[in-house]
């Protein structure tokens, strides 16, 4: 039997593969990693996470993501599962330690029997003898491949900025102003460290945001827009002095034990290792050069003498236009050997850029059996994203998106709006496990 050619060994395509070849379908997937690197990966291991170490939320009963999760799960997910196995505490989130979340993901493509790894990069589209291949290659697609697939597509590729949070030694926080605490003491109650600002320091924290030395755009990324889904902070501060406070800086739901007076603003740390030895700044991505970031970060009360781990940055995130050129099954209507998988279709974040790849996974491994690939009903949380890609939004005016229950189709008998959402996850379950009987018909 011929093999799959998976492209891109990032989380939607190290997923990709071993749904493939755990249905007894051979599959190579090519990295190119460590012979080409990126603007923002650091290793050469497969799913390594850049951005963040949090899947969001794991609520699987009032939240699309954490619905997402279980059906992730429900579908033999690695990625769910490599999660599972290397959590850190994140109240009512589902977080990783990230490098070893990233050595599982490895090892176990690596020991499968069905799956080949070849490293090295896939310059331009590939070879037509390739005849059945996922290209999941992510918003940091190589320029040679990005060039064919535009040139393919007949359409100009749209991008977006995409920015890194800093991450902080826990040892070099001063545990006389921060204290552990989760917001409203969800989860374990005491998840996450934070930190607090009076009015007059928060006000100071605006104004050095809004004043600080930010990284250069190159002549073409100037007009590029940001994701909202993962803003620059001096970007938010720009659009009003109460932004923050409203956003990751909301300090609702928070009480230092150390006093008893109302805080104006908090910054939020969350565990991004398994040893509790190191936390990333929740939504502080940010496009600051880096000797501004510690000059700015330092003066949040309880950073004066923070230790970063690693500083934030930004890098150059781009997708296609999946409602023009994909159809159903994630096919490029210009050439249909080809599907595509992850951030790259215009997904947005790990979770739905693994789903897509798990999807994506089982269409191909289903051609090549001769097996029907109807995709998964609207009403599941995968079926609401391949819709929406691939035709519920508008191509002129597309745009990343995260999954959220306004991409669901509206249930059939009225509920009362607390119910709403327990309904709509009720009938994605149900919905999914009739899909997943039936795919080997």
């Amino acid at each position: 039997m011929n093999p799959i050619h998976v492209i891109g060994g990032g989380l939607a395509g190290s997923e990709a593969a071993w749904q493939i070849a755990n249905r007894s379908v051979p599959v190579i997937l090519h990295e190119m990693r460590p012979e080409r690197k990126t603007d923002a990966h650091s290793t050469d291991s497969l799913a390594e996470m850049v951005c963040s170490n949090s899947f969001r939320s794991d609520d699987a009963v009032n939240n699309a993501v954490g619905l997402l999760h279980e059906e992730m799960r429900r579908m033999n997910s690695l990625i769910m599962a490599a999660a599972e196995r290397h959590k850190v505490p994140a109240g009512s989130a589902l977080a990783v330690d990230r490098d070893a979340f990233s050595a599982d993901v490895t090892t176990a493509i690596e020991a499968h029997p069905g799956i080949t790894i070849e490293r090295g990069e896939v310059a331009g589209l590939p070879p037509t003898e390739w005849d059945n291949v996922i290209i999941a290659t992510g918003p940091l697609t190589s320029p040679a491949l990005s060039a064919g697939v535009i040139e393919l597509c007949g359409e100009d590729a749209l991008a977006f900025f995409d920015a890194i949070a800093p991450i902080i030694h826990k040892d070099s926080i001063n545990f006389d102003k921060a204290w552990f605490q989760s917001r409203y003491d969800k989860g374990e109650g005491a998840d996450y460290i934070n930190l607090p600002l009076d009015k007059a320091q928060y006000d100071e924290f605006i104004s050095d945001l809004n004043e600080g030395e930010k990284a250069d755009f190159k002549e073409w990324e100037a007009s590029t827009p940001y994701f909202e889904g993962c803003m620059p902070i001096e970007v938010m501060a720009e659009r009003g002095p109460e932004t923050l406070r409203f956003g990751p800086m909301k300090p609702v739901g928070l009480q230092s034990p150390h006093t008893d007076e109302r805080h104006h603003a908090v910054v939020q740390l969350r565990q991004d290792n398994k040893l509790g030895t190191l936390y990333n700044m929740v939504g502080f991505q940010t496009k600051l050069k880096h000797g501004e970031q510690v000059r700015v970060f330092r003066k949040i009360p309880g950073l004066e003498d923070a230790k970063f781990a690693r500083l934030g940055g930004l890098h150059r995130n781009t997708f296609i236009n999946s409602p023009l050129v994909l159809d159903e099954t994630l096919r490029m209507k210009a050439d249909p050997r080809l599907r595509f998988a992850g951030q790259i279709t215009g997904v947005e974040g790990y979770v739905e850029s693994a789903a897509m790849g798990l999807i994506t996974g089982i269409f191909a491994a289903s051609e090549r059996l001769g097996h029907s690939m109807n995709p998964p009903p609207a009403t599941t949380a995968f079926g609401a994203l391949i819709n929406h890609i691939t035709g519920g939004a508008d191509a002129k005016t597309f745009q990343p998106m995260n999954v959220n229950f306004g991409l669901f189709p509206a249930l059939a008998e009225r509920t009362k709006k607390k119910e709403r959402k327990p309904a709509m996850s009720k009938r994605a379950l149900e919905d999914l496990n009739v899909w997943a009987k039936g795919l080997n018909a």
